[in-house]
């Protein structure tokens, strides 16, 4: 047994050790790990409590020396992060606000690799405290200057561009449709929990990126199988997930308008092995999921981090 620290991170530690830029990076370095075949894993899975549901997901990165699993409970999210040199436990982390970061990091880094690179609008439809951060990640990496956002609740859309706009320092806007929030727009954002489409087929244009950070779940669908077809190409984090979770491509399988096998992984698209796009014109999707690995390499980072600033309590052995 080694002499290794381990620790328990609570809420605020992690909030005051994490931030965008973090997590960016520590997503695309795992998604790099991932198309060489180095990292694992095992999609969600949920069990019933009686009077809810408890879900689990994990990952291992034995080059990292990381594995660990999150399971949640009534919105009690919790990491478990074990090293893979005979350690054991390293950490238990609250992984919340960490869940909320790493899935605006994953519509980042779709968008760093998917979007055209002169992309300097985003519509974004939901004004919940995920899209706080979906907007937030794709700010860090293309230079946006406009932003419209519609949600069901005018106050609440208005409140959210206002927060916004102040803490991005660009000019967001409330709308009044989802139509309005996606004309013109070089990046759409779907982060609601709809179970109709929120984007149709008829609100696609030549060349827009579109990330779907809503739904994980074969009941819902943030976009109708028509806005599906105009894609030339779809990618996710994880194809075993996607294939059991992501409702709108579920449906789009069973009427026969696209195929499993037509879909990508974004690990491929981060390391160069396909090509996002043939044209500025071309319509790309990232379907995301929400993956175990991207919290892995999220928390051991931020494990990392607490030891050199020594943030943290000790567990007793």
């Amino acid at each position: 047994m080694t002499d290794t620290k381990r620790l328990y991170l609570t809420e605020a530690e992690v909030t005051e050790m994490l931030d965008m830029d973090l997590a960016l990076e520590a997503l695309d370095d795992v998604f790099r790990a991932r198309s060489t075949g180095k990292v694992r894993n095992e999609p969600r899975r949920r069990l019933a409590t009686g009077r809810g549901v408890m879900n689990f997901m994990a990952a291992t990165w034995p080059e990292r020396g990381w594995a660990g699993h999150k399971s949640y409970v009534s919105g009690d999210f919790r990491v478990m992060l074990y090293g893979t040199n005979g350690e054991g436990l390293l950490a238990i982390i609250g992984a919340g606000r960490m869940g909320q970061v790493r899935t605006g990091a994953a519509s980042g880094i779709a968008t760093k690799y998917m979007a055209r690179r002169n992309s300097a609008s985003v519509g974004i439809i939901g004004s919940g405290y995920q899209a706080e951060t979906q907007l937030e990640a794709v700010c860090a990496v293309r230079d946006i200057k406009t932003v419209k956002v519609f949600s069901r609740t005018a106050e609440k859309r208005e409140k959210f561009a206002s927060t916004m706009s102040e803490r991005l320092g660009i000019n967001v806007v409330a709308v009044d449709s989802k139509e309005a929030a996606a004309e013109g727009m070089d990046v759409l954002v779907a982060v609601t929990s709809s179970v109709e489409p929120v984007i149709t087929g008829d609100m696609i244009e030549p060349g827009m990126h579109i990330n779907a950070a809503g739904n994980n779940s074969w009941m819902k669908r943030e976009l109708d199988t028509a806005a599906i077809v105009k894609a030339a190409l779809v990618a996710c984090d994880d194809i075993d997930q996607t294939r059991i979770e992501c409702g709108e491509l579920m449906r789009a399988v069973e009427v026969g308008q696209f195929a499993w096998e037509s879909l990508v992984r974004l690990d491929r698209i981060v390391a160069g092995l396909r090509t996002a796009r043939q044209s500025d014109d071309d319509i790309t999707l990232f379907e995301s999921q929400g993956v175990a690995f991207e919290d892995l390499a999220v928390c051991g980072r931020l494990y990392e981090m607490a030891l050199e600033r020594g943030i943290g309590t000790v567990l007793p052995e």
